[in-house]
Order: C-alpha cells, then sequence, then structure tokens
C-alpha cells in the first residue's frame, strides 16, 4: 500500500501520484500534510528546494476544496512564470483522476485573453504570479470572497523581486477568515514578518536547521584568474562527460554571452534569462527536460520554478549578488533524495564570498583544482569506452552490413581496431588540450598570481574588432529568433563554423552580426536567393548602410543567375539550431 494513504490522502489522488513516481512521502510532504489536511491552521513551512513542496500543500487542496462549485477558492502566489506552470500542472496531474478540478495558471508573458476566458468558464484554484494578478484584479475580472486558502510558495524570492507591496494588495481582495500556507526556503526577517501580518498563531515547521542547504549537495570550489574563467569553466564541463547541468549567471548579457560561446564551441548549450518571449522560454525548457540540452546557461530569476529530474551539476559562473540566493540556486540539483554537486567559480578577492555562504548553508566548500589537460582527454577517452560497452546493438538493422565490416577490417588486428575507434575521439581531445597551462591559482600567491601562460584558452578574443566585418541581415525578434536561433540559422545556409561569428546584436526586424574576414564571402554566397516564410532574406555590409543605392554585396531573388539553385527555408532554422546544438562534442 502506497504510505500517502496513511496520509489521508484519497486513492484516486494517490493512484495518481503514483504513477508519477510517488512511492514515499518526503519528510517535508510527510509532517506537513496532516497538519495542512486538518484546515484549521495558518502554517509556514521551512524547506529547501527540490524537497516536494508543491505536493505538500497541492494534495491537501484537493482534499479541502469543493469542486462542485466553480468559484476560486484557493489562490497559490510565486515568483515567477515557471514556477506558477510548474505547479499548476503538477496539480492538474494530482487531479486528474477527481472530477470538474479546474486549474488555471494567471503569469505574463502569455495571453491575458485566454487566462480570463479560463477565470469565467469556472476555476477553484488559482497559480498566479503577483504582477499578472494584479493586472486581472484591477480589471475586476475575477472575485476572491470566497478564496479558503492562500498559499504563497516562495516566499523569500518574491521579496527578494519587490513583490511586497503586489502581494499586500492581492491578499487585501481575500477574506480575513481564510487559512495562509507560507512557504520558503529561507527565513529572512522579511518572510518573518509577513507571518507576523498575515497570520494568526501559525503552525511552524522547519525541515532541517534554518537557511540551511540540501545535506545531499556537495559543494565545490575552484580559484581561478578572473580572465581564466570561460577557459576552467570548459575544462570542468569536459572533465565531467556525462554532465547535466544549470549554470548561473549574474547578468542576462552574461547569460547569453556565455551560452553562444558554448554553442560555437559545439557543447549542447542554450540561454534562460528575461529577454526571451514565453515561447523562447518554453523551446529552450522542452529541450532541457528532454535532455538534448546539456547545459542551460540561467539567471537567479530565470531558473526559479525549474523543476527537472537529474540535474547532476549546478555550476555557478558567478556567484549571486545575494548570498541566501545561492541555496536557491544549488537546490536546482539533488531534488527528491538525489545527490548533486555545486560548483562556484571564484577569484581570489571571492574567496570571503565562499566562508559567507558556508556559514549560510552551515556546510564547508572543498576546494577543488582545475583538471590539467592530460586529465581531461583520460576522462573523455574513457567515456568514450563506457560508451561502447554500454551501447545496445541492434543485430536485426547492423547484420546485413556485418559482412562488408569485416571485409573492411580484415587487414586489421584486434589491437589496431581498437586504437584508431579509441583515437577518433583521443586525437581531438589531445590537439585541443596540448601544452594546455595550469590553470589554478594558488591562493598564497597573492592577488596577482602567476601569469606564466602555454596555449591560450581566454573568454573572447583580443581585438577581434580588426578580424572582424559587421553584417546586416533582415531578420530579427520579430521573426521568433534568438541570438542562439540566428547564430544557427546563419550557420546552416552558409555552411561556415560557429566559431567564425562574433557578435551578435538581435534587435526587432533585424540583426547585426559579426563574421571573420575570411568567411564573408561564405556568408554572401550562402544567402543568395534565400527565403524566411515568403520573404527574401536580405544579407548587408552594416558599413554600406541600409538606405543608400549601393548594395552591391545584399541579395534579392533575380539578382544572380537562375542557375543558382532556390532554398526554401520557411521556418526550417528550428530544426537545424536544435540538431547542431545536439551534436555533442564528444
Amino acid at each position: 500500500m502506497n504510505p500517502f494513504i496513511e496520509l489521508g490522502i484519497r486513492h484516486d489522488i494517490v493512484n495518481a501520484i503514483t504513477e508519477l513516481g510517488f512511492e514515499a512521502p518526503t519528510p517535508i510532504q510527510e509532517q506537513a500534510v496532516p497538519v495542512l489536511l486538518a484546515g484549521s491552521n495558518d502554517f509556514v513551512g521551512l524547506a529547501q528546494t527540490g524537497t516536494g513542496k508543491t505536493a505538500a500543500f497541492g494534495l491537501p487542496l484537493l482534499e479541502l476544496l469543493d469542486f462542485s462549485q466553480k468559484y476560486p477558492q484557493a489562490l497559490i502566489l510565486c515568483p515567477t512564470r515557471e514556477l506558477c506552470l510548474q505547479i499548476s500542472k503538477d496539480i492538474e496531474k494530482y487531479a486528474k483522476n477527481l472530477p470538474d478540478v479546474h486549474v488555471v495558471a494567471v503569469y505574463g508573458g502569455a495571453s491575458i485573453g485566454d487566462q480570463l476566458r479560463q477565470i469565467r468558464r469556472g476555476v477553484q484554484i488559482v497559480v498566479a504570479t503577483p504582477g499578472r494578478m494584479l493586472d486581472i484584479i484591477g480589471r475586476k475580472a475575477i472575485d476572491f470572497s470566497n478564496v479558503r486558502y492562500v498559499v504563497l510558495d516562495e516566499a523569500d524570492e518574491m521579496l527578494n523581486m519587490g513583490f511586497q507591496e503586489d502581494i499586500n494588495n492581492i491578499l487585501s481582495t481575500t477574506p480575513d477568515e481564510k487559512k495562509t500556507w507560507l512557504f520558503s526556503a529561507t527565513m529572512p526577517a522579511e518572510v518573518r514578518r509577513i507571518a507576523k501580518n498575515y497570520m494568526t498563531d501559525p503552525f511552524e515547521l522547519t525541515m532541517g536547521t534554518k537557511n540551511t542547504g540540501n545535506a545531499n549537495i556537495d559543494h565545490h570550489y575552484y580559484v581561478i584568474r578572473a580572465r581564466d574563467k570561460y577557459a576552467a569553466f570548459k575544462r570542468i564541463v569536459d572533465s565531467n562527460p556525462e554532465i547535466f547541468g544549470i549554470v548561473f549567471c549574474r547578468t542576462k548579457i552574461e547569460t547569453q554571452e556565455i551560452a553562444e560561446s558554448l554553442i560555437k564551441d559545439g557543447y549542447n548549450a542554450d540561454a534562460l534569462h528575461g529577454d526571451l518571449s514565453q515561447q523562447q522560454r518554453d523551446k529552450v525548457m522542452k529541450r532541457y527536460r528532454e535532455r538534448s540540452l546539456q547545459l542551460l546557461i540561467a539567471t537567479d530569476v530565470a531558473a526559479r520554478g525549474i523543476d527537472v529530474n537529474d540535474v547532476t551539476h549546478v555550476i555557478n559562473y558567478s556567484l549571486p549578488d545575494e548570498l541566501e540566493n545561492y541555496t536557491h540556486r544549488s537546490g536546482r540539483t539533488a531534488r527528491a533524495g538525489k545527490t548533486g554537486i555545486s560548483i562556484s567559480l571564484v577569484n581570489l578577492k571571492e574567496l570571503g564570498k565562499i566562508r559567507q555562504i558556508e556559514k549560510v548553508i552551515g556546510k564547508p566548500f572543498v576546494k577543488m583544482e582545475v583538471p590539467r589537460g592530460e586529465a581531461v582527454v583520460e576522462k573523455q577517452l574513457f567515456a568514450m569506452i563506457n560508451k561502447v560497452n554500454e551501447v545496445e546493438v541492434n543485430d536485426n538493422q547492423i547484420d546485413a552490413y556485418l559482412p562488408k565490416i569485416m571485409e573492411s577490417f580484415s587487414e586489421l588486428s584486434k589491437e589496431e581496431i581498437v586504437k584508431r575507434f579509441a583515437a577518433l575521439e583521443f586525437n581531438r581531445f589531445l590537439e585541443y588540450y596540448e601544452n594546455a597551462p595550469d590553470l589554478n591559482v594558488d591562493p598564497s600567491e597573492g592577488r596577482g598570481g602567476s601569469d606564466r601562460r602555454g596555449k591560450s584558452e581566454r573568454f573572447g578574443r583580443d581585438g577581434y574588432k580588426s578580424d572582424y566585418t559587421r553584417l546586416f541581415i533582415n531578420l530579427g525578434s520579430v521573426d521568433d529568433f534568438s541570438r542562439g536561433d540566428i547564430l544557427g540559422y546563419i550557420c546552416n545556409n552558409t555552411r561556415i563554423s560557429g566559431k567564425a561569428i562574433g557578435k551578435i546584436d538581435l534587435k526587432g526586424v533585424y540583426t547585426f552580426f559579426e563574421v571573420e574576414n575570411a568567411a564573408v564571402d561564405k556568408v554572401f554566397s550562402g544567402f543568395q536567393n534565400v527565403d524566411f516564410n515568403g520573404r527574401t532574406v536580405r544579407v548587408e555590409n552594416a558599413g554600406e548602410g541600409r538606405g543608400g543605392e549601393r548594395r552591391s554585396r545584399s541579395f534579392r531573388n533575380g539578382g544572380e543567375s537562375g542557375s543558382r539553385r532556390k532554398r526554401e527555408h520557411g521556418g526550417g532554422f528550428r530544426d537545424f539550431s536544435g540538431k547542431r546544438r545536439e551534436k555533442s562534442r564528444w
């Protein structure tokens, strides 16, 4: 019997969550569910991300609400649209065997008209971000006079994002006699004030010590020079061939730049930040959940609500400005009782922050050494060998080709065949890491440290302006392109490497991009007679101006010989950008 039955959850719901893989309640679920099912107390639950808080409040709501009535009875407020969508989808999954359960997700970046229509059709549970919820309240499009339960999820993060006044305004539209359930990963003074202002003698449940991190996470840090950060980051990734991680950056610009650099270098990566449209964000998250992305590069705000299983590593490319955000970041791994690693890349000036974070999470960091080049090569080689050992052979499909394969290898010994297969990967990494410098910094060196270097692996290019030409293309964000999509689209049409592309400046209806001088002719040749959704794609030298008469290197239909084959692409860049980014560099 599933132990959720013993907590007081009915069979229909337990059957649904059993299909989702819920075999036993997590500690927060085990202790919170019986208290919340009583429905008589306000509640404060302090627990880390990844411990199962959504089910801890979602399952009791499904037991307590009257679904024969089609008015709002529960309001769940959360900080981000990703978390809003995640919570609403999870509750719908828990309730799949129950009749007439209606949940609406209310968040910015999506059609408010669609959300209003769902509300008018009748809804019992509203999951919302504060900004969009206030907008709907302002339109007098929802009535919260019969709300019985309000859940404040990720309360600390909502306050960090400046939603205090919005929360006050929203809660003022709800009845005084409602019950308020507050969940938070940390308990700063601001969250304590919320509990005092909105609750009456709440039942308080703390899982672990306040503000501490998940005990299943190992915390590592690497001391490197700031200029070597990207090179050290890539080397750490290369030394973990099976990594499936989230990389945190401080700003949206840094997030996009790191993602683009990784894509150019052949990694399965993409960016998630606030400048992306909802459609673009959904596309990135779909690829990440399907594991066709290996690295998700994200800002703190964008990553809230990401609930993806089996994340092996969280990498702090930049430490957070607010040290308590480290707890939220690291909580993206080691979810549901699994283990994970949180890595921080720091320079000598940031060592003090590591000591401060240790106090916040109550757990020491382990200082690690950036692996030397030969160690990375060895890791990659044996990762490939393990894949060969574990690969499933489809005998029915391959048997027809086996005689020719054996004939091709007839003059090679078994040892020679093994050597040659191993060399396919080994040679590439060996060449890349040959004479690679030691990127570690000894804290005893002081701030400057040694600057003896071997092969350069620095992030960015010195003086790239003189080596690059700035071009214009008449496609932009209104065509549903992100900078990563534009990069893939250019490479697809020109067959040049992503490494030949420099800075990409995405605008609304056009984009500027830089390309190595040696590849300029290939770009113009590749975009002769290309259409996108029935519109001629135009590429020009940005220095020649877009409005003048002289466009000696722009192309239109009919501008070249009819012998050149016209290529119809439509929206096909999506397929290519997906395939390119899904092609592993190992």
